[in-house]
């Protein structure tokens, strides 16, 4: 029995999908109650938010078990298997449990080191705690997940490489329009998610005259504006498929949606743009198409080149200082100490149907020795079992011990299945675990 998790993000799917497999509560309420009443699955966890959905499930069969999870996820949305499949991501084990710890750290973010996530992480758990999908092996990984997420914010910096990178997409802006700041200037928002909210914050600090606001939803588009409001800047709102024409009136365009096709494009700035106009892209994937910055007059500067910017910069501190860095280390320390108690919690199992196949023998031969001298009773019987007792239990002191120690300390070998094959013996439930790279198509095997 392992974790396994099948999902979905701004980084593997677009905003359309998303908002197409995103769960009110009722709805998530369903799916986890159907998750685990598949015959694969035993647990269940759903994380849905704007840029992200993700379950998390217990199988005993991982082929079986991600093909259940892409049933349940067809039955709720209505999105053909086969298009879920072409932008899920599978994790599992000790890869499902780094992988919800990096999350919760805010390092998968769109916007990395962001808080937002950790309650999101957390009202998801007991969501699913209150419901009754939540088992030992999720309810473990969940609490190493917020206990991590809670150590990255608290001894790291990486809250302020969200906001960084903004900032620095604004003064690489700045310095190629040679502005100290906005003052006068009309600023073009795309999006009104975490990262859109951001580059509106920093537009404001920077003098802003006024921004103009799109987005796929009008409502968050407004809500974002009436923020800008309470700030004391000018914000308008406009449809989102107004935004091409919109060009023309601004003298800077930000998009940040993480859309499935260009917001912005070539032949938009061929047909809108009038005078020196800079574009900053915040997505990935891309928002705005690099061919817009072949039209004179426009600049462009996207989330791709500042990321390799901001690395080579990081490459010039000292080894491992960055907020990133420290950030992976304690990632990597707690994904370490969780995999060291399930691997001990693992072996368990195998350990005690070792003692009770010890004391079933004992009890066996005891039963044989009174048939076989009825002149035993009394004392002599009762001294002759605790002797035999006493000699399983030091013959299987050193192996158990050494066991557990060993099951602690490497994640290599499956000591439980060692010592299922060593003493011979079966127990209920065991598992296979594979790589998920060896995972096939299970749709295709159903029609073969």
């Amino acid at each position: 029995m392992s974790v396994l998790v099948v999902g979905m993000s701004h980084q593997s799917a677009p905003v359309s999908l998303l908002e197409k497999l995103s769960m009110d509560d009722t709805v998530q309420h369903d799916a986890c109650a159907q998750l685990v009443n598949a015959g694969s699955l035993s647990e269940a966890m759903i994380i849905s938010t704007c840029n992200r959905m993700e379950v998390y499930t217990v199988t005993n069969s991982f082929h079986t078990g991600v093909q259940d999870v892409i049933t349940v996820l067809h039955d709720v949305s209505g999105v053909d298997e086969e298009r879920l499949r072409s932008y899920l991501y599978v994790r599992y084990a000790d890869a499902a449990a780094e992988h919800l710890m990096t999350v919760t750290s805010g390092m998968d973010s769109m916007v990395i080191g962001e808080q937002q996530i950790i309650g999101q992480v957390r009202t998801a758990y007991q969501s699913a705690a209150e419901q009754g999908t939540v088992g030992p092996r999720i309810h473990a990984l969940a609490q190493s997940a917020l206990r991590t997420g809670k150590r990255v914010h608290s001894e790291t910096a990486i809250d302020e490489a969200g906001s960084s990178m903004v900032s620095f997409a604004f003064d690489q802006a700045l310095q190629r329009l040679d502005l100290e700041d906005l003052a006068g200037k009309r600023v073009l928002i795309l999006g009104a998610g975490a990262m859109a909210s951001l580059a509106a914050t920093h537009a404001g600090r920077l003098n802003a005259d006024t921004l103009v606001i799109a987005n796929r939803t009008r409502e968050r588009a407004e809500r974002l504006a009436s923020h800008s409001h309470e700030a004391g800047v000018n914000a308008e709102v406009i449809d989102f498929s107004d935004r091409a024409a919109a060009l023309s009136d601004v003298d800077l365009a930000i998009s940040a949606t993480g859309a499935q096709n260009f917001t912005i494009t070539a032949a938009d700035i061929d047909k809108y743009a009038r005078g020196p106009l800079m574009l900053i892209d915040l997505s990935l994937p891309r928002d705005i198409e690099d061919e817009a910055a072949d039209h004179e007059d426009v600049d462009l500067v996207n989330i791709e080149r500042l990321s390799k910017s901001l690395t080579a910069a990081d490459t010039e501190l000292a080894a491992g200082t960055s907020p990133h860095a420290q950030a992976r280390r304690i990632v990597d320390e707690e994904l370490e100490s969780y995999a060291s108690a399930q691997r001990v919690r693992d072996v368990v199992p195998a350990v005690s149907a070792l003692h009770q196949r010890a004391a079933d023998l004992v009890e066996c031969e005891l039963g044989r020795l009174t048939q076989r001298h009825p002149e035993l009773e009394g004392k002599q019987l009762e001294d002759v079992n605790r002797a035999l007792k006493r000699v399983v239990d030091k013959l299987l002191h050193e192996p158990t011990v050494r066991a557990k120690k060993l099951a602690e300390r490497s994640g290599s070998v499956s000591h439980e299945n060692a010592l299922q094959e060593l003493f011979g013996l079966q127990l209920e439930g065991s598992g296979v675990a594979v790589d998920a790279t060896d995972l096939p198509n299970m749709t295709q095997r159903k029609d073969a």
